[in-house]
């Protein structure tokens, strides 16, 4: 039976991309992971083995590195569009390329932290302490005429150990689970948000103070919502980024619900009672999972319900 050939790309992933900037003897770090695809008119590499319209991903893995040295790496937002512009712009061939970017965090360590008493903070110019707190994230596609750019963040941790409840839920029999009124609230965030940016034309949005921001508010929200179920609390993270960022029009959460049961100990003689401050044990799986997108009002959904590999 005939077959045809549908959609593809190509390209090199996981290039791992470290600019070290000096500023005199002050140095700063940029620590990268970068992932190229592109697609356009590739049909005869499939159809017939002719590499004629194909650029090698040895050389998208190069440009990785040539463009962080010729271009340095501000953000990851702009030195993925810097990226997507040059491969389709310079290639007749390729017509849509995606970059995906992770970037990992690192601060300056200081006296304190290097246990010594004859080093001061604003001394210590060349040493560094991976951060551990989450993984900044975009995604660039640009097809010759518009971006859409993806700035997020995953494995962002957060607890509120108390003001949160669960109860009032649907019960059949098969439900065990006791309503709660008192429990630990903890996910570990897994999010994407979308610019309403799309070209040159229009005002490019600061991408670190837009970054820097949307989890700020995330986050003050987690914080405020006195919340009765993860999905509650969610939305109003999502509300609060598109209510106080114009440059944001769609935010997708995935958040795992990371339990906290409040462990037996009648067999001891204790009680175990939250207002008395509680043992729990953490449980890692299974483990409930909530995901929704909160969009700006008129504004279409874009961002893909999975966005683990695409």
């Amino acid at each position: 039976m005939p077959t045809i050939l549908g959609q593809n790309q190509y390209g090199k992933a996981e290039n791992r991309v470290v600019k070290i900037t000096r500023d005199g003897d002050t140095h700063h770090i940029k620590d990268v992971n970068v992932s190229v695809a592109l697609s356009g008119d590739l049909d005869d590499v499939h159809l017939t083995g002719s590499n004629a319209h194909c650029l090698p991903t040895d050389t998208t893995k190069n440009t990785c590195f040539a463009f962080a040295k010729e271009h340095g790496i501000e953000s990851i937002e702009q030195y993925g569009i810097e990226l997507a512009r040059h491969f389709v712009e310079s290639q007749p061939s390729i017509h849509r390329a995606r970059i995906r970017l992770e970037e990992y965090s690192w601060e300056r360590i200081s006296g304190s932290d290097a246990g010594s008493k004859f080093i001061g903070s604003d001394e210590v110019k060349h040493s560094f302490v991976r951060k551990g707190q989450e993984i900044r994230l975009a995604q660039v596609t640009y097809d010759g005429e518009k971006f859409e750019v993806l700035s997020g963040l995953k494995d962002l941790t957060v607890m509120n150990t108390t003001n949160s409840e669960f109860w009032g839920f649907i019960k059949d029999k098969y439900t065990t689970l006791k309503e709660d009124y008192d429990r630990i609230l903890a996910t570990s965030l897994s999010t994407w948000w979308r610019h309403n940016w799309t070209s040159d034309d229009e005002r490019t949005p600061q991408w670190n103070k837009s970054y820097d921001q949307a989890k700020k508010h995330m986050l003050e929200a987690f914080v405020e919502t006195y919340s009765l179920s993860l999905q509650q609390t969610l939305f109003q993270m999502g509300s609060r980024i598109i209510n106080n960022r114009a440059e944001i029009d769609e935010i997708r959460f995935s958040a795992p619900n990371k339990h906290h049961f409040r462990q037996d100990l009648s067999p001891f003689g204790l009680e175990n009672e939250a207002k008395d401050g509680a043992v729990y044990w953490a449980a890692d799986r299974p483990y409930g999972l909530i995901e929704a997108t909160i969009l700006r009002d008129g504004a279409d959904q874009r961002i893909p319900v999975d966005m683990t590999n695409l």
